[in-house]
């Protein structure tokens, strides 16, 4: 075949009439196979047009010629060729051409394309048809384009169509896409007749714009109009009842459903199991679930989410593996559903399998799914593969930066979740509230202060005040940042507050060894009518432990039981366990654990033994200590604390026998270190470390407070080191433990009367202690310490804890 015969001159023998060249055949619609399939594209009145468009209207006159259009869509992308067509003797035929393109476009989803062609269609002076403006309007509600959507609502008003009930009903819709719901609103208002699909899309329309109340309330007026309700309608409706957790509504809108034979729509039974879930009712939903006749991958996913959002993940997993089974491939809401499952049950290898499926599925560049996989490796502790899959999210949005976030907060990474934080804001990712909850625990993590300001700043200024979440963890910042008093106004200003709020503050409290105050703010919370709950009691039993308020304490653990029929955990145990051992109630703690309904784990033993430290207690220590070896072998802090506590007394040949006990096992001790922030960069220390850029001043410091410290009454506490090593050494050991290294630092490279704030990552030493009192008198600061157990706050020579920790 000589396809060169076919050019755009020869082509001109199967034009219309209107063009230069006489048309050879008076019917149009007789165009040869071998002419479509030799054009990509045709050039009409200037504007370049697939030929599917073209020949799609221009055959549509007779249907018996459809193989000539299928042929022409063909075209579409094989060739590159052009056609100058200049219509203007056959103006009907021309109208007919224009209309059915334009409709054309919209319906393949070229809407740029389409509402270019009605510009040069009036600039034509050729007049679209009513069902043109329809497919242009959608075609501007597609886009959220209401500049364009507006110019042609004008034009409608000018040629007097507005009143047609489908025209202003596509009206409404596109206001409601381009979100002018107030045009919508009127245009609706403004419509003489209404059918049910008017208010299909009223309904629809406020939905999607997240007001089901404003959605709910135009159903109602809709049945006050007597206007029934279809199908589509209860599809509409049923979601309102779900998001504005309307069960009693729903039910009615059930039985509506089933007295009108609705009930065999996959769709209506699809937004019943959702909407049942959605309340709070499975139980319900999984019923409907099994009676469905059948079932598409919205039906399962509808359930999988259901069980997911209520707690139920065996049960979800259970349905997703089924939904497997019976061969329903699972779509991208699917697995997004899914996959927080996994990360609840820190299900890493079912993540990773569904991870598999993803990537032979193509959904990788789905941002929910992305995202949802990010949180899955984050909540199974894999912050590294978390951090990858992050970076290839093609288009992450707040919720992909608030997952990296988090999981870097909640794995112990602080310092790169700061640093997401700060990339995010870069990037012109704006944080929303969840950002804020997800970045504060870090703040309080690293003690940044500066940045946990700047963040509350930034909260006050975006109006995330009001949230109780965000309230909340200012308040657990500021309290572990040490500044308890900033933690108070923040709590007194929220506006609302739940349970988890007040359990902040209180708990807040006992970590600073501020019992009496912890004690009075339950006591408000009481009066509230908030009802406590556990963790509430946990907060309460710290407070009177770490301020010795053993009568207090004792009395407190009774009520959760007496008065809120509370049984104790053994967070609780622990905690009394503590409560009597630092108080020298050694024996009762004893008994305690040898009379708890639970087995005793080892925050238990480990409070009795830490007890046993304090109070020079050996046999009881050894007994603890034994509980401790049993369950946790190769915990070295506890293989140390025994150590410190035969060292104490003197017992040097029970100090080399644990520690040769310590070799076979091959435990090692975790090494002590501290940092400290100042202008917004961290510096970290261990024991003896000489690393760092100013090591020389900063020895030298620890030299002069050294000296000042002495002549003031200190008296280094060196009974922990070894025997064996001059006491000269073991000065030098003490001399230089991390806290006090942070902490001259902090003097050399702050000014004079603020404060310094350290964290430790292991329980502060006695020498430290001691030591930090005298040196908070020398320079007059403020140092904050937050170690392993507890903040202390040093002034004028004391601490907060009163040597009580």
């Amino acid at each position: 075949m000589d396809w060169s015969l076919f050019n755009s001159s020869s082509l001109s023998l199967f034009l219309s009439p209107s063009e230069t060249t006489p048309c050879k055949c008076n019917n149009h619609t007789q165009l040869p196979l071998i002419f479509v399939s030799n054009c990509s594209h045709l050039n009409f009145y200037g504007h370049r047009i697939p030929t599917y468009a073209f020949l799609a209207a221009a055959l549509k006159q007779k249907k018996k010629k459809r193989q000539t259009a299928s042929a022409g869509a063909n075209a579409y992308g094989n060739q590159n060729q052009f056609l100058q067509i200049n219509t203007q003797k056959d103006e009907q035929h021309n109208v007919f051409l224009w209309n059915d393109m334009i409709r054309d476009y919209v319906k393949k989803g070229f809407y740029h394309e389409a509402l270019r062609m009605y510009y040069q269609m009036q600039r034509a002076g050729i007049e679209p048809d009513r069902l043109v403006f329809i497919s242009l309007i959608n075609a501007c509600g597609r886009l959220s384009d209401l500049q364009a959507g507006l110019q042609i609502h004008q034009d409608i008003i000018a040629r007097g169509i507005e009143s047609d009930v489908f025209v202003g009903t596509a009206l409404a819709s596109m206001y409601f896409k381009c979100e002018s719901l107030e045009n919508a609103r009127q245009m609706f208002d403004r419509m003489p007749e209404r059918n049910v699909v008017s208010w299909n899309a009223m309904i629809a329309g406020y939905s999607q714009n997240g007001l089901p109340h404003k959605a709910w309330e135009v159903f109602k007026e809709m049945l006050f109009q007597g206007v029934k309700p279809n199908s589509v309608t209860m599809v509409n409706v049923i979601p309102l009842c779900a998001n504005l957790l309307a069960m009693e509504q729903g039910k009615q809108i059930h039985g509506y459903v089933i007295r009108n034979g609705f009930e065999s729509d996959i769709s209506v039974c699809n937004g019943f199991v959702d909407m049942y879930a959605k309340c709070g009712n499975v139980n319900i939903a999984y019923k409907l679930f099994r009676r469905m006749p059948k079932r598409d991958v919205v039906s399962w996913t509808a359930i999988i989410a259901g069980y997911s959002r209520n707690d139920h993940s065996y049960e979800a997993l259970a349905l997703f593996n089924e939904m497997q089974v019976q061969n329903i491939q699972p779509n991208s809401i699917t697995i997004a559903s899914i996959l927080p499952v996994c990360a609840d049950l820190v299900a890493l290898e079912q993540g990773k399998q569904i991870h598999g499926y993803v990537i032979r599925s193509g959904f990788e560049s789905d941002v929910f799914v992305g995202t949802g996989l990010v949180d899955m490796y984050a909540k199974c502790r894999n912050v590294k593969t978390a951090h990858k899959l992050f970076e290839r999210i093609p288009q992450r949005n707040a919720v992909s930066w608030n997952a990296i976030i988090a999981g870097c907060s909640q794995n112990d990474h602080p310092h790169e979740a700061l640093a997401f934080f700060s990339e995010m804001q870069i990037q012109g990712i704006i944080p929303d509230p969840v950002t804020m909850v997800s970045v504060l625990p870090s703040c309080a993590d690293l003690l940044a202060l500066e940045q946990g300001k700047q963040i509350h700043g930034y909260v006050i200024r975006s109006g995330f005040e009001s949230d109780v979440f965000v309230g909340t963890g200012l308040v657990d910042m500021y309290s572990k940042c040490g500044h308890i008093g900033v933690a108070r106004q923040v709590f007194d200003k929220m506006l609302n507050r739940n349970v988890v709020s007040w359990n902040s503050m209180i708990l807040g409290y006992g970590i600073h060894g501020h019992g009496e105050d912890a004690l009075a703010l339950f006591s408000q919370m009481q009066q509230t009518g908030t009802k406590p709950n556990h963790s509430t009691f946990i907060g309460v039993l710290t407070a009177c432990s770490h301020a010795g308020l053993v009568e207090e304490g004792r009395q407190h653990f009774e009520y959760m039981k007496s008065d809120y029929d509370l049984a104790p955990e053994m967070g609780h145990y622990a905690c009394l366990v503590d409560l009597l051992g630092r108080a020298g109630h050694l024996d009762e703690a004893h008994d305690i654990i040898k009379t708890m309904p639970l087995e005793p784990n080892v925050v238990v033993w480990g409070a009795l033994l830490g007890a046993c430290r304090i109070h020079s207690k050996i046999e009881l220590g050894v007994q603890a200590a034994k509980h401790l070896f049993e369950l946790q072998p190769n915990n070295v802090g506890y293989y140390v604390l025994l150590s410190n506590i035969y060292a104490e007394a003197g017992r040097w040949e029970d100090v080399a026998k644990l520690r040769t006990v310590m070799k076979e096992r091959e435990t090692k001790k975790q090494p002590g270190s501290s940092f400290i922030e100042v202008n917004k960069k961290l510096h970290t220390f261990l024991v003896g470390d000489r690393t760092h850029s100013q090591s020389e001043k900063i020895y030298a410091m620890l030299e002069t407070l050294y000296g000042q410290m002495k002549e003031a009454g200190y008296v280094p506490n060196t009974n922990p080191v070894l025997q064996g090593v001059e006491e000269e050494m073991k000065e030098t050991v003490l001399f230089s433990h991390s806290e006090k290294l942070a902490i001259a630092f902090g003097v050399i490279n702050t000014s004079p009367g603020n404060p310094i704030r350290i964290v430790k990552n292991l329980r502060m030493c006695t020498d430290c202690h001691n030591a930090i009192k005298f040196i908070s008198k020398i320079v007059g600061r403020v140092i904050f310490v937050r170690d392993a157990n507890h903040f202390h706050h040093f002034n004028h020579g004391l601490c907060s804890c009163g040597d009580y920790w």
